[in-house]
C-alpha cells in the first residue's frame, strides 16, 4: 500500500514520448516470410469466421444460446487478430517502426480486450454446456436466448472497463530513458517496464489481469467439467453418456487450442530465458493460430452448419451452372 500511495503522491514531471519503437523480429534473416505467413492466416482467419459469423446470423435455426457463444467467440476471434497483424504488417512491410503514443495504448486497449473477451466467452459456452447435461430438464428455462445475449453484453461491458484500468494507467507513467519495446505490438508488460518512475501498481494490474482472463477462466471451466462428469456418472447407459459427452467435443477443442499455447509459453519461460526473437514468434503465433483454427472446429463438429455450408455451396454452383447454359 505505500508504494501505491508513493506512485499516486509522488511529485515528477510525466514525460511522454511522441513515438515508441516496436522491434518486432530483429536479425533474423527473410524475417518477411514470417510476416507474409502470419497475413496469411489473417486472412484465413477472417474468411472462416466470417462465414461462421454469416451462416448463424442467416439460418435462424442455429440462433440458439449454444450457437449465441459461438457466434461471439468468432466475432472476438476476427478483432483481435484485426487488432494485432494488419498493424503489424503496416510497421514492418512500410520500414517504419515507429508508433504514435496514442495508437500504442490503443492498440494495447483492443488487443486485451479481444483477448478477454475470447477468455471469457469459453467460460460462458463451458456454463451453457454444464447447465444443457447436468440440468437438461431445466435447460430452457435457465438458459435462453435473451439470457445468452444479456450475460455477453455484460461480459463485453465488464471487460471494456477491466481493460481500460490498466491502460489508463500507463499514462502515469514517465517515459525518460528508451522508448523501444520489444514486442511486434504494443504489450502491456513491455511498455511498463519502460517507465523510470514507481510502475509497482502496472506490474499489479499485469499479474491481475494474468489471474482474472487466463487463470480463473481456466479454472472455472475445469469445475464445469467436473460438473459434467459427475452428471454423465450418473446416466445409466454408455450411449447417453457419449451422445451427451459428444456435444462438448468442439468447446474442449476450443479451450484446448486456446489456453495450451499459453500455458506452453508460461512454462517455457519458467524453465529457460527465451531470446526476444522466440518470445515474439510464440506470442504471435498463440494470438493468430487458433482464431484461425476455431471455424474448423466448428464446422468438422457441428453438423447443422456442415449441412448450411453445403447447401449454400450446391446454391452457388447451381446458380454458376445456369449462368454459364445460358
Amino acid at each position: 500500500m505505500s508504494s501505491l500511495n508513493g506512485f499516486f503522491s509522488q511529485n515528477i514531471t510525466i514525460v511522454h514520448p511522441e513515438f515508441f519503437f516496436i522491434t518486432g523480429l530483429s536479425n533474423i534473416p527473410y524475417s518477411s516470410y514470417y510476416y507474409i505467413f502470419l497475413f496469411i492466416v489473417y486472412f484465413k482467419t477472417v474468411l472462416g469466421n466470417s462465414v461462421v459469423l454469416l451462416v448463424i446470423a442467416l439460418e435462424r435455426g442455429l440462433h440458439s444460446p449454444k450457437y449465441i457463444g459461438v457466434f461471439n467467440l468468432a466475432l472476438a476471434d476476427i478483432g483481435v487478430t484485426t487488432a494485432v497483424i494488419p498493424n503489424m504488417m503496416k510497421t514492418f512491410f512500410s520500414d517504419s517502426q515507429y508508433i504514435s503514443y496514442n495508437a500504442c495504448l490503443a492498440n494495447m486497449f483492443f488487443v486485451n480486450l479481444f483477448i478477454a473477451v475470447q477468455s471469457f466467452t469459453l467460460v460462458v459456452m463451458a456454463y451453457d454446456r454444464f447447465i444443457a447435461i447436468s440440468f437438461a430438464l431445466r435447460y430452457h428455462a435457465l438458459v435462453n436466448n435473451n439470457v445468452m445475449t444479456l450475460v455477453l453484453l455484460v461480459l463485453w461491458a465488464f471487460n471494456t472497463f477491466v481493460v481500460s484500468l490498466p491502460v489508463s494507467l500507463i499514462s502515469r507513467l514517465s517515459f525518460c530513458k528508451s522508448n523501444v519495446i520489444e514486442s511486434y505490438y504494443c504489450a502491456y508488460g513491455p511498455v511498463y517496464r519502460l517507465a523510470c518512475n514507481v510502475n509497482s501498481i502496472n506490474m499489479f494490474m499485469t499479474n491481475f489481469s494474468a489471474v482474472l482472463f487466463f487463470v480463473a477462466p481456466l479454472f472455472i471451466i475445469f469445475l464445469s467439467y467436473m460438473g459434467i462428469f459427475v452428471a454423465l456418472s450418473k446416466i445409466t447407459t454408455w450411449e447417453a453418456r457419449l451422445k451427451a459427452l459428444k456435444t462438448c467435443v468442439s468447446h474442449l477443442l476450443l479451450v484446448g487450442i486456446f489456453f495450451l499455447p499459453v500455458i506452453s509459453i508460461f512454462i517455457a519461460t519458467s524453465i529457460t530465458s527465451l531470446t526476444p526473437n522466440a518470445k515474439v514468434m510464440s506470442a504471435s503465433l498463440s494470438f493468430a493460430l487458433p482464431p484461425m483454427l476455431n471455424p474448423i472446429i466448428y464446422v468438422l463438429n457441428t453438423a447443422e452448419i456442415r449441412v448450411l455450408i453445403r447447401k449454400l455451396l450446391n446454391r452457388r454452383s447451381a446458380a454458376i451452372g445456369k449462368s454459364i447454359s445460358k
